[in-house]
């Protein structure tokens, strides 16, 4: 449940003069909810689409993603190999693969969930939301931490804080992940691409080495980097080396 405001402490570290456009993805931070039930995976490229012949039509872009939207901007670089110019994948290869097996399974889920009432919880304060946020990341800074509860969160008319997402997102995607899709895309990607993950990135995912190992292997020209002391939002615990390894990666 991310928000684009959360890059700024990366923003902050770059030492370089860029243009930099960080959107909320639909149903995120500041964007309007769509009403439906579900979210859609093919819809972000659509988005992004729109917002790159909005931004720069016709010419290559630069491409920084973090956890779904890395798995946006990797694929989109393959589906669209002529609008990237570089792609930087934070700690977004893809997921586990899913068997067909699960499907019923899934889909009898995602019909239970549609028929509930789906919420977040909400906070008494923007304060409280904070050390919410630090006891997930240990990593993260009161002050860091603050900032992006106060644009993660919004204050509801009774006075409470809620977060800024559409509760639909947290149902369950009915449609199960498609690991050999994702390969063709990123097997068409002409970029140069940059992997970044923290540290403890194999501790934490549920892909095997060798199934990563099948996944870079599908970018022509990969650059990999380990952020050291960083978790899964490398761009909280450290945008200072995120950054440096981001303009060292681009021209």
């Amino acid at each position: 449940m991310d928000v684009s405001a959360s890059f700024q402490f990366l923003v902050d570290a770059l030492q370089r003069r860029w243009h930099v456009i960080a959107p909320d993805w639909r149903g995120y931070g500041l964007t309007q909810w769509s009403g439906a039930d579900s979210y859609w995976f093919p819809d972000y490229f659509a988005d992004l689409d729109r917002l790159l012949d909005s931004f720069q039509p016709g010419e290559p872009v630069n491409l920084v993603g973090h956890s779904m939207g890395s798995n946006v901007a990797g694929m989109y670089a393959g589906i669209r190999p002529a609008r990237v110019a570089r792609v930087i994948c934070l700690e977004g290869f893809g997921m586990a693969p899913a068997p067909s097996e699960e499907a019923p399974r899934r889909y009898a889920r995602w019909l239970g969930e549609i028929d509930k009432d789906s919420r977040f919880r909400d906070y008494a304060s923007f304060d409280e939301l904070a050390s919410r946020l630090r006891e997930n990341n240990q990593r993260l800074t009161s002050a860091r931490a603050l900032f992006l509860a106060e644009h993660w969160g919004a204050l509801t008319p009774e006075g409470r804080v809620c977060l800024r997402a559409d509760p639909a997102h947290k149902r369950v995607n009915p449609v199960l992940y498609r690991i050999e899709e994702a390969k063709a895309c990123w097997d068409h990607v002409s970029a140069p691409a940059l992997w970044v993950e923290g540290e403890d990135f194999m501790e934490r995912t549920k892909i095997t080495g060798a199934d990563l190992a099948e996944r870079k292997a599908c970018f022509r020209d990969l650059t990999e980097r380990i952020i050291d002391d960083a978790g899964h939002m490398l761009h909280h615990d450290q945008p200072e080396r995120l950054a440096e390894s981001i303009e060292s990666f681009l021209p």
